[in-house]
C-alpha cells in the first residue's frame, strides 16, 4: 500500500508490560512496611513505595486508571523486578500495528524516538518524528486478572475484576511538538487519524498545537477523512478547547463507552435502547460532530452524516479489537478471520436494529462478538478498534488513491 495515503498521529510510546507476580508485590509490601489502611490511589507517585501503594489500591478495587509518576527512574526500578515485555503504545502506533497484520501500512507522526521504537515499528510503515534527539520515557502497564490474590502483613485481598493501570511521565507526548513537514504529509493523505491532545497540560501550548494542526488539516485533499479518537484528558476542561478549535474539521469523532459516560456525567445501560437513544442525543448536544462513533463491549455505532458509509469500518474495528482481546499483540490473519466467524452478542444486535429503525438512515450499528478466553488482553482495545476501522475504510478508497498489499 502507498503508506503516505493513511496518516496516523500524533505520538507513540514505549511500554513496559510486566507479567503479574503477587509474590514480588508481597515482598515489596514487607520491604516498605506498607499497611492496609495506607492503600489509596490518591497519593502522588513520587517513589517506588508510593507506586506500590497506589497499585495495590487499584487491584484491591478491581479498577483501572492512569497515574503520573515523578520520574521515569521509578518505572525502570519497579518494572525491573518483574518479567516484562517491551512494546509500543499510543493510539496511532497500536492502530498501525493492528493494520499491518492485515497488510495495510501507513505513515506515523511521532514525538519521540529511540532504538525500541525503531526496532518495533511495524514493517513497511513510514514515520516522521519531531524529536531532535533520542529519549526513552517508558509507560508502565500493569494488567491483572480477576482473582489475583495478594497477602502480606495486614494486607489480604483478591481482585474482583480484571483491569489495567498505566504509570507514566512522558515529556515528549506532553509537549506534543508537531514536525515541520507534517502539513506536506497531510497534503496528499486520504485519511488522517488524530489523537494525543489529552496529555497536554499547558493552556498556551495546547492553543499553539491546535492552531498548527488545524492549518495542516486544511491542506488535505477534498474528500479525505479526518478521524478523531477521544481519550481521558489529564485536564478535563481542555477537551472542550480541542472541540471548539477543530471540531469543524473532523469527519468522524470517536470514543469508547467510558468516555461517553464521562461526558454525560452518568451511567448508560448499553443494552437499553431508550437509554442509549437518549444518551446519543445528549452526547450530540455536547459534541455536535458531523458523525459520532461510539464503540462499546456490546456494540459499535455511527450516527450522523456519514453513518451509512461506515458500517464496514465499524465491523472492521469490532473484529480487530475482539481479536486483540482474545489473542493479544501477536494475533494473525487467521485469528482475525476466526473471530469474525464467532456468534454475535444478541443484545447488541437487537439494540442496533432498534436504533437503526429509529434513525431514518442516520445510524449504523454493528453488534460485538461473544468472546470467551481465559487470558484476555485488556489494554489497547480502543487503539486496535481504530486500526481495524481505518484498515476496513482503506478498502473503500478508490484504487487510484490507495492500494492494499
Amino acid at each position: 500500500m502507498d503508506n503516505k495515503r493513511l496518516v496516523l498521529g500524533l505520538g507513540g510510546t514505549v511500554d513496559y508490560e510486566i507479567v503479574w507476580d503477587s509474590g514480588v508485590l508481597e515482598g515489596l509490601i514487607r520491604e516498605y512496611d506498607i499497611r492496609a489502611d495506607e492503600l489509596t490511589t490518591a497519593v502522588p507517585v513520587t517513589s517506588e513505595r508510593a507506586l506500590v501503594v497506589t497499585l495495590l489500591a487499584f487491584v484491591r478495587d478491581g479498577v483501572g486508571g492512569e497515574r503520573f509518576v515523578a520520574s521515569s527512574e521509578i518505572i525502570e526500578t519497579f518494572s525491573a523486578r518483574f518479567e516484562r515485555e517491551i512494546t509500543l503504545g499510543g493510539t496511532c502506533v497500536r492502530a498501525a500495528i493492528a493494520m499491518r497484520t492485515l497488510g495495510v501500512t501507513c505513515t506515523l507522526h511521532l514525538v519521540s524516538i529511540d532504538d525500541h521504537v525503531r526496532r518495533l515499528l511495524p514493517e513497511g510503515c513510514a514515520y516522521i518524528c519531531s524529536a531532535e534527539e533520542d529519549s526513552t520515557d517508558p509507560h508502565l502497564i500493569v494488567q491483572f486478572g480477576a482473582g489475583v490474590h495478594v497477602a502480606a502483613g495486614d494486607i489480604d485481598f483478591t481482585a474482583p475484576h480484571p483491569n489495567r493501570i498505566i504509570y507514566a511521565n512522558d515529556p515528549p507526548n506532553r509537549d506534543l511538538v508537531i514536525a515541520e513537514e507534517f502539513g506536506d504529509v497531510l497534503s496528499t493523505a486520504d485519511v488522517f487519524m488524530v489523537a494525543g491532545f489529552n496529555v497536554i497540560q499547558d493552556e498556551v501550548l495546547l492553543e499553539e498545537r491546535l492552531a498548527r494542526i488545524a492549518a495542516d488539516i486544511d491542506r488535505m485533499p477534498a474528500g479525505s477523512l479526518v478521524f478523531y479518537e477521544d481519550a481521558g484528558y489529564h485536564i478535563p476542561e481542555f477537551a472542550t478547547r480541542v472541540r471548539d478549535r477543530i471540531l469543524d474539521r473532523i469527519d468522524v469523532y470517536s470514543m469508547n463507552e467510558d468516555e461517553m459516560q464521562a461526558y454525560l456525567g452518568r451511567g448508560v445501560d448499553l443494552l437499553d435502547v431508550d437509554d442509549v437513544e437518549e444518551a446519543l442525543g445528549e452526547l450530540h448536544a455536547v459534541i455536535p460532530a458531523r458523525t459520532l462513533v461510539v464503540h462499546t463491549k456490546y456494540w459499535s455505532l455511527a450516527r450522523g452524516e456519514r453513518a451509512g458509509e461506515l458500517r464496514a469500518a465499524l465491523q472492521g474495528g469490532i473484529t480487530m479489537a475482539s481479536t486483540r482481546y482474545c489473542y493479544g499483540d501477536g494475533f494473525t490473519v487467521g485469528d482475525y478471520e476466526a473471530v469474525g466467524r464467532l456468534a454475535v452478542h444478541q443484545g447488541g444486535a437487537d439494540l442496533g436494529e432498534a436504533l437503526e429503525s429509529r434513525g431514518s438512515g442516520s445510524t449504523a450499528a454493528v453488534p460485538a462478538f461473544v468472546l470467551d478466553t481465559a487470558a484476555p488482553t485488556t489494554i489497547g482495545l480502543g487503539d486496535t478498534f481504530v486500526g481495524g476501522f481505518i484498515e476496513a475504510w482503506a478498502h473503500q478508497i478508490p484504487p487510484t488513491s490507495c492500494s492494499v498489499s
